[in-house]
């Protein structure tokens, strides 16, 4: 057998995990409110909204938790689509998001406004997804509200910038502008989530803790870089600088799951992406993912996914969990 690639450790496994994330279908809302408005922001399964308020104040409710107050210069990221309040004050009858009077300026940029007396309050919303796996699993990891509340001076500043650059791309429509505003809104989202795993204990458990371990780390990115390869227990061990009883034992305790497990799972997800996004032959997939067969291939995808490939077109809008 030819000897497996390796995969030496990486210095920073979370920044080289965040430096293929990319977010797709992003949508942004630039709101200018005034008075007494309260507003219902609708369940949004497989997509993540955020909030970053560049004047003014307001309240966030989600669920039974208790308001959180927010100030200029808050950011702050819902990332499980779970469907919250935004309002002025907390005793006010929401009104539903979709229910608004909104301007569509293009595809990618609408303006909300609310007249009122009191003080006015600016919001730069934000809606998107991750159309990666590797994305899918570290925000199933995510609390329900992540925020960055007390900017340094220094993050206020590109903060700001990015937020004028986002309205002055989205309402001339440039040549390139939705691309500029994609990668501007990765840039938001990613570095708070930067922020939340350099700070909170929860970053070092589960999947993002085993992407930080020295020998775990290096087994996964094989994994996650090279699906196709023929991997081994034996050959993800030698990666991992183990033996291979102690990184099978090491495997299961960091994930909870079994080496073999994993790598089918991770590959069978993968495959269910692929068939979402277009139609391709089974023996290709099968073939790509370490597969003899189609038959052999198609058992495992059912009992991964839940329903064989070929239906796929009927659970077009099933969310994949890795």
């Amino acid at each position: 057998m030819a000897e497996a690639p390796q995969f030496p450790a990486a210095n920073d496994p979370l920044g080289e995990l965040l430096h293929h994330l990319r977010l797709e279908g992003s949508l942004y809302c630039r709101s200018e409110l005034a008075g007494d408005w309260s507003l219902s922001m609708p369940v949004l399964p497989g997509k993540m909204m955020f909030h970053i308020i560049t004047a003014g104040h307001c309240w966030l409710t989600i669920d039974e938790q208790a308001p959180v107050a927010l100030n200029k210069g808050s950011l702050v990221l819902v990332p499980h689509g779970s469907g919250h309040l935004v309002s002025s004050r907390t005793d006010i009858e929401p009104v539903p998001l979709l229910d608004c009077d909104i301007q569509r300026v293009s595809d990618r940029y609408e303006v909300l406004r609310i007249e009122g007396d009191g003080e006015k309050t600016s919001l730069m919303c934000g809606i998107m997804g991750f159309d990666q796996l590797a994305g899918q699993q570290l925000i199933q990891q995510l609390p329900a509200v992540v925020m960055l509340e007390k900017p340094d001076q220094t993050t206020n500043q590109w903060l700001t910038s990015t937020l004028d650059f986002i309205a002055e791309e989205a309402s001339r429509l440039h040549p390139g502008g939705e691309t500029i505003i994609t990668h501007l809104g990765d840039i938001l989202v990613i570095q708070l989530i930067r922020h939340w795993m350099n700070h909170s204990p929860d970053a070092s458990e589960g999947w993002l803790g085993a992407i930080r371990d020295r020998h775990i780390g290096a087994a996964l990115r094989a994994i996650h870089q090279q699906p196709q390869e023929k991997w081994t227990v034996d050959s993800l061990a030698r990666i991992a600088g183990m033996s291979r009883s102690g990184f099978s034992a090491h495997f299961k305790q960091r994930l909870g799951n079994s080496v073999k497990n994993y790598l089918t799972e991770w590959r069978m997800k993968l495959a269910c992406q692929r068939l979402q996004q277009a139609s391709e032959p089974l023996i290709v997939l099968a073939n790509d993912y370490g597969y003899e067969s189609e038959a052999a291939f198609s058992r495992a995808f059912k009992r991964v996914i839940g329903y064989p490939p070929g239906q796929i077109k009927h659970h077009s809008g099933t969310t994949t969990q890795a």
